[in-house]
Formats: structure tokens, sequence, C-alpha cells
């Protein structure tokens, strides 16, 4: 192989001056068409319609015009009409024996928007738009009606076919008409202007300004059965980008009840700012941009401001509001699962490239960010109810989202799938879950003799260091740092929340074993709000228990009796030990004072135990979340209405 570097030999073919090409005119748009409407896909295809289009809706946003028309032919000829001025037919000043009309269509880098006196903004920057539609189609008409009177010209491929025609007078008429065909040498014989998508972009338009009226019709022979694009429509929208947002969430119930929205115009008239915002209880995103009507499908620096200023203005409120954990929220928390449309107005924007998917002014990210937060602020503090109930739902998405981080990097620490069990887990020898138990004990102590007293073969033993985090009031950061409960979902091993995989659970019960008195039952209701709430599916699967260990222990000679609470314990005096003399009676002061036999026999051996199985049934659910909430949540008024209604029934305290 030669080396890169090598001279390579001479051919007959040398590389002379005479090989540098100069193109002219339009030329270079048909050797390189995707360097001006992206390719010559279906994409670049309707980019023609969006170039014609955008240059009336220019006259509609600089006050000029107030209608549209747009109109669809069967055999693929497309029409934009406006009622704005027209464009400029007088001879050009600075191209001899050409219109200012002839200019605009064939030559690249013309037209009235670079300085900024004839529109203050403009979706047309370059000046190449209505020209590359020109060089594109094999067919091209414009009709210009001005000066009361009506003039007209023809182009094919780039080229005039006729020269600028005067047609007469034209009293109750002005504006631009371009109708145009777009070139089958370019685009393929098959390519064809699809009516849906046409509509679809100029209904957009009609929502990003208000004042102009879109009258959009085709020929009803391009509807297909089943179509729902209409033949003719009046496109006009008063409500401008809320109207957008209402369109988009027909039929969906939204976290905030009514959406957030507005618009601004920046002091002296530079930029104006108009958005619409919802949270759909579905989370399905959808975002939409634009500049000055111009789609951003690509976002930009637009996009980053309304994104800061959202965020910001949350994160200030829950400051504002003393909720501390509103500091972790982030933008793809907010915007994440949101509805966002935002369209801004600028007098001098800056796209990447010709087909300007993305903005990147940096003001832009100041104007609207500066717009949004401040119009947030007063939106949150004027409703405080819809306020919170938005904080704490994006609240729960920020900890969910750092949950599923922290898995992932659990994942990533184990690449191998080495299991990795906790140091205190005193596991069985049996491998597969099926026949094996693990039971979750109150403290060393308890542990100690649980772990004694087990079939070391099937049955598994956790302590548990005293009470555990109450999961449905703790913030996402205490979750992850309290390792009682990381020990636990480790030694699962089934995960927990939405990635929870009821195949992975490496026991067939799980067993929770409190001390049977007060302190024991609150420990129990903690680690069953913590399988409510991080891993339902295992009280789905029906492998959730309640240990039954006793409260007191009776004798009377060699006879023996363990009683659960005290109702059991006078069952047995009533009936069992009735009339047999003086009975022992001893008090558990918990699982550790038991001696590993008493506790095997009484609690952890499946011939003689009792163990109650957590169900939730379908029709249960609901309630048994809001009790749930009610009791273990982060509002203890909840709590307090509880107790102060069922006070009266209470007949005996246990404290």
């Amino acid at each position: 192989m030669a080396d890169l570097f090598d001279s390579p030999r001479q051919t007959k073919s040398d590389y002379s001056a005479k090989d540098i090409e100069v193109l002219e005119g339009l030329e270079p748009v048909r050797r390189r068409p995707a360097m001006f409407i992206g390719g010559t896909d279906e994409r670049g295809l309707h980019h023609l319609f969006a170039e014609v289009l955008d240059n009336s809706m220019d006259e509609a946003v600089a006050g000029h015009a107030n209608r549209i028309e747009v109109h669809l032919y069967e055999d693929g000829r497309c029409t934009v009409a406006d009622n704005g001025r027209g464009i400029p037919v007088d001879p050009h000043p600075k191209v001899k024996n050409k219109s200012a009309l002839e200019v605009i269509l064939t030559t690249l880098h013309s037209g009235g928007k670079f300085s900024g006196k004839v529109y203050h903004t403009a979706g047309g920057l370059h000046g190449v738009g209505v020209s590359v539609v020109n060089a594109l189609s094999d067919f091209l008409e414009v009709e210009v009606a001005r000066d009361r009177r009506l003039w007209a010209q023809t182009y094919a491929r780039g080229k005039p076919t006729s020269k600028l025609k005067e047609k007469g007078a034209a009293p109750n008429r002005r504006g631009t008409t371009v109708t145009f065909h777009p070139d089958p040498e370019i685009f393929g014989r098959q390519a064809r202007l699809k009516p849906g998508r046409l509509f679809r972009m100029a209904r957009s338009k009609a929502y990003l300004f208000r004042g102009v009226e879109i009258r959009w019709s085709c020929d009803p022979a391009l509807l297909a059965a089943g179509d729902e694009t209409p033949a003719e429509a009046v496109l006009h929208f008063p409500g401008g980008l809320a109207d957008f947002l209402a369109t988009q969430l027909e039929g969906r119930a939204t976290l905030t009840g009514r959406p957030f929205a507005g618009q601004w115009v920046a002091p002296d008239d530079t930029g104006r700012v108009e958005w619409a915002v919802a949270w759909p209880d579905d989370a399905e995103p959808y975002a939409a941009s634009y500049c000055n009507t111009v789609p951003t499908p690509e976002g930009g620096s637009h996009e980053a401001g309304l994104r800061n200023g959202l965020t910001r203005a949350l994160r200030a409120y829950g400051e504002l509001t003393s909720n501390k954990r509103a500091a972790q929220i982030t933008a793809d928390d907010v915007c994440g699962g949101a509805v966002t449309l935002l369209s801004v107005f600028l007098p001098n924007p800056q796209f990447q490239g010709q087909t300007k998917e993305r903005l990147v002014n940096p003001e832009a990210t100041r104007l609207v960010e500066t717009a949004v937060k401040s119009h947030l602020d007063h939106w949150l503090s004027g409703d405080p109810e819809t306020a919170n109930a938005l904080l704490g739902a994006l609240i729960e998405r920020a900890e969910e989202r750092q949950r599923r981080k922290q898995e992932k990097e659990v994942a990533r620490k184990t690449p191998k799938r080495r299991l990795r069990l906790p140091g205190k887990l005193a596991d069985c020898s049996l491998d597969a879950a099926e026949g094996t138990e693990i039971f979750l004990v109150e403290g060393d102590s308890a542990g100690g003799s649980a772990k004694q007293a087990r079939d070391r073969a099937t049955q598994a033993v956790l302590p548990l260091r005293g009470k555990i985090l109450n999961v449905a009031s703790a913030t996402a950061d205490k979750r992850r740092e309290n390792q009682e409960l990381a020990d636990l979902v480790q030694a699962l091993g089934c995960g927990t929340g939405d990635r929870y995989r009821s195949a992975d659970v490496r026991y067939g019960r799980v067993i929770i074993m409190t001390d049977a008195d007060v302190d024991g039952a609150h420990i129990a209701s903690l680690l069953l709000t913590f399988f409510h709430r991080e891993m339902p599916g295992l009280i789905a699967d029906g492998r959730l228990y309640l240990a039954q260990p006793p409260l007191y222990r009776l004798s009377q000679g060699g006879e023996v009796a363990y009683a659960r609470d005290d109702a059991h314990k006078d069952e047995l005096l009533a009936t069992r030990f009735k009339g047999k003399g003086r009975i022992e009676i001893s008090r558990f002061k918990g699982l550790g004072e038991m001696r590993p036999d008493q506790l095997k026999e009484t609690t952890m051996s499946p011939a003689t135990r009792t163990l109650l199985r957590v169900e939730v049934p379908d029709e249960a659910r609901a309630r048994t979340d809001k009790r749930v909430e009610q009791l273990m949540g982060r509002k203890p008024e909840l709590r307090l209405a509880f107790i102060q209604e069922r006070a009266e029934n209470v007949l005996a305290l246990d404290v």
C-alpha cells in the first residue's frame, strides 16, 4: 500500500484554472439543493411551501396583511396568496434591465429583510427563500397587485419564461400570489405535496399570529378515504398559543386545571414572547417552539430560556413556602412530562443553516427566561392550591429520577452480576427462591435469637436497626441515604418502583417479624408502608406476610401456652387454664428475650406458627392508597383528623 504522502504518478488529467467552476444565478441551488432545503425527500419538498408561506406571514406580522389564502391543486401545483403590499415591480436601481420582482426571484441573497427598515421582525433572513423555490420548481407564476395595477411573470427552474406583464387594473386587490409546482427532476416523479401536512403547517402559522386569517382549500380528489384533512377551512385563532394548547390537550386531564399561558413585549420593542404550558396527568410530553413564526424543531436558545424560567420560578416558590425538597427539581423534571409551546419574535434572529431548525441568539435565552419567570412567579402565588399540587407532583418526579439514577449506579458497580448481600444478612443455603423465606426482625438482639431458631437451609434473617424510615414522608435524598432500606432492597434483589422484577425476588416469602407490642406494631407499619409504596408487586404476588409472635407465656405445672395479645390471654385463662390453680404469667419484652427454641416453636417453625398474608384486593386499592397517605404521609393534619374522628371509640391505650 502506497504511503499517504508518496507523490502519485502523473496522469494526463491535469488540474488547472480551467477546472475551477463559477456557478451563477440559481445554479448552485439546483446542483446542491440539500444545502438550501435540507434534502430532496418529503421534508425538503414541503420546505418549498414553508418558504413561500413565511413571506406572506412576514407581511402579516409587519401589519400589512391580515389574510392569506392557500390552495393545493390536483396536479400538484400550490398557490399562496396574501393581501399585503405586494413585491415591488419597478426597475431595480442596481441591476440593469430587471425589475425588483425578477431580482428577488432569480438572485440569491436578495430581498428587503436585511436592514430591518421594511420588516421589524421576519422569518426570511438570508434572501434565498423564494428564489430557492423558483430554482426547484418546473413552473412558478407570480402575480402582484400593487398601486391598483396587476402584474404577472412566469418562471421555470429559476429562469423567467416570460417578461413582467401588466395585466390591467386591480382596484380592489392588493398583495402577492405565488403558484409553484415542484420540479420532478429534483424530487422524483412520484413526489407530491401532502394536503394533511400543508394544512397542519398553515394551521400552526394561524396559531402563532392572532392577527391573521388563513383560508385553506385543496382539491377534494387529493383526500384519501379516512383522511381528516378538510377540503376547505378558515383558520383564525384569537387565543393564539392558548388555543393551540387546548387542541393538544383535548380530552386529557392536567395537574393544574388551567394552563400557564401569556405573552410579553420587551422594552423598546426588542423582542416579543408568547408561551402556553400545561402538565397533563398522563405525563406525555409535547414541545413546539417557533421564532418569527418559523418552526425550530431542534430547539435552541429560546427553549433554554423557557426551561430555565419555569425551573427557577418553581424552585423560588418552593423556597417561599419553605419546601426545601423543591431545590432538587431540574428542567427535565419540569418539562419532561409537560406540553410546552413557545413563540418568540426577534428583530435579528440567528439560525443554524438555511432550514432554520435551531435558534442560536444568546439574548433569546435571557428574554424568554425573564418573561416566563416573572409571570410564573405571579401565577403560582395567585393560586397556592394549584401551585402546591404542581410542585408536589414535580418533586415526586425528581425523587423518582434520582432513585432510578441510584439503581443504575448500583447496577454499574456489579457488571459481572456478582451477588452482593448485606453483611448482617444470615442467608439460607438453598439457592432457589421457591420454598425459602426471609424474616425481617427488629434489632440485633432479636436477630440473634432468630438466627439460632431458623432452619438454615430455607430461612434467612435480616436484622433491622430500630424503626426504619417512613418512605411516605421522607425525601428521596433521605431514602437513598438510609442504610436499612438499602440493605433490605439489596437482600431481596428485585428492585423498587417500576423497576420491580418479580422473577428476581430471592425468597418465596418475605415475613415481617416484630415484637408483639406497640413499638413492634409501629415498625411493622413502617415496613408495610415501604412495601406498599416501593414494592406493591410483592404484595400482589402474595409473598408478604406478618409473623404472629406471642406477647405472653402462660404455664401451670407442666402445661405451657402462648398468647398473642391480652384478648388471647384472657381466652386461655377462661378455657384451657380454668380451675387449674395458680398460673404463672410472664410477658415478653421483645423477641430478643425469647429463647431460640421458644421463638422457633411459636413464630418460625412452619409446623406450629401462624402467619398473616398481606393482601390488597383490587376493589380496595384506592381506599388503601388514601389511608396510607392519611396515616403515613407528609400532612400531620390528616392524622390528627383521623384520631379525632375515632377517639371516642378507643377503649384502652397500650403506650
